[in-house]
């Protein structure tokens, strides 16, 4: 099989990297960013869209560009890279779910207003869609209820609300600007934005048919953002894993540098075993989502839990091989651990997803033992 990126993929990596390098060329000037809200630059948000990053799983007829995971993917790990903080996943997850259940009017709009970055999405979700329960009255439909943490929730021109519906699970879109929607805004300890969202009787309108279970849909949409999410981990490991073998070539102890001591040239190279490993995972949850949709939402778990291992794993050992240096605001390699902490909380951690796997272990065929 074929991993290279082709000339097209090659570009969009190229101008994504371009713009995002550029944009965020230090750790001081991503912490000036994030200082203040929304939290990211809204004009690095306008030059993604002008690159085309922000429509591209999305079919040409509801205004995307017809790519695919990978290319997402690409996105993601020049993201990660240098921990840029604006709401790409957040977006792109909640606008497929209005493309794989919305109406063709609804895919139109919003979809085409999210790819010229005209429009920022927020997935209120967290895994659990009986916290909001949507109620029908006549044709029109309210919801009650408290979705918490929403990524980027204040700052959302819409929101992908689930909620609780008598078939099951559903999924509505609420203007945040609507009579009864009440959002509390905070920052996350990487930097974010997160808010508390709370709905009294407030105006949603349903994605698709409201008397249908959409479970699947919701389960694929959030395995779409865990790959993607894990894609943004492996960016960041990777400089993470860089800046560390860098410092290990330069600081010297006792007259000679500090990769020249066995016992620490060990640790590093389990780092790097580490990030390979997570880094293989990722890319063939990524290839599962393309090709087999139907075994994406456990590939997406496999590829979770090896984010999380590897996440924490490469994060502590980095601060460690640094040192005191590796404890201070001002050094970057701490704020590639705290990201990686938040990505391995968000759209539920390695136990949760070890959890999970573990549950259909008796799903599997029994095989006799060697010997």
């Amino acid at each position: 099989m074929d991993f290279t990126l082709d000339s097209e993929q090659t570009a969009l990596r190229d101008a994504v990297r371009g713009l995002l390098s550029k944009s965020y060329d230090s750790t001081e000037t991503r912490r000036e960013i994030t200082k203040t809200d929304p939290g990211f630059s809204e004009d690095v948000w306008r030059q993604l869209a002008e690159v085309g990053a922000l429509g591209l799983p999305f079919a040409e007829e509801d205004g995307g560009f017809g790519a695919g995971p990978v290319e997402v993917s690409i996105v993601a790990e020049e993201i990660g890279r240098v921990l840029a903080p604006e709401p790409y996943l957040e977006t792109i997850l909640a606008a497929g779910l209005v493309a794989d259940l919305g109406s063709p009017e609804q895919r139109s709009d919003v979809i085409g207003r999210v790819a010229e970055g005209a429009l920022v999405l927020s997935f209120a979700h967290h895994d659990i869609a009986d916290a909001v329960v949507a109620t029908q009255s006549g044709d029109a439909w309210t919801l009650s209820g408290v979705k918490e943490p929403v990524l980027h929730g204040v700052r959302a021109d819409l929101l992908v609300v689930t909620a609780r519906t008598d078939a099951g699970v559903g999924v509505f879109l609420v203007d945040p600007s609507t009579d009864g929607v009440e959002r509390t805004g905070y920052r996350t300890h990487d930097g974010g934005r997160a808010a508390r969202v709370a709905f009294d009787g407030a105006a949603a309108t349903p994605l698709g048919d409201p008397s249908a279970d959409a479970a699947d849909a919701v389960a694929l949409a959030v395995a779409r953002g865990q790959v993607a999410l894990g894609h943004e981990a492996v960016g960041a490991i990777d400089v993470a894993l860089r800046i560390t073998t860098e410092y290990l070539k330069t600081r010297k102890q006792f007259g000679v540098t500090l990769n020249t001591f066995q016992a620490l040239t060990f640790r590093a190279a389990d780092l790097y075993v580490s990030a390979e490993l997570v880094r293989s995972t990722v890319t063939w949850a990524t290839l599962v989502l393309q090709d087999e949709p139907e075994r994406a939402v456990e590939a997406a778990s496999r590829a979770k839990l090896q984010v999380s291992r590897a996440g924490r794993h490469i994060g502590q050992e980095a601060i460690q091989l640094h040192g005191g240096i590796g404890m201070t605001a001002e050094y970057s390699v701490g704020h590639y651990t705290s990201r990686l902490t938040a990505i391995d909380h968000t759209l539920g951690d390695g136990s949760e997803h070890l959890a999970r796997l573990a549950s259909t272990v008796t799903d599997h065929g029994v095989v006799d033992p060697i010997g």
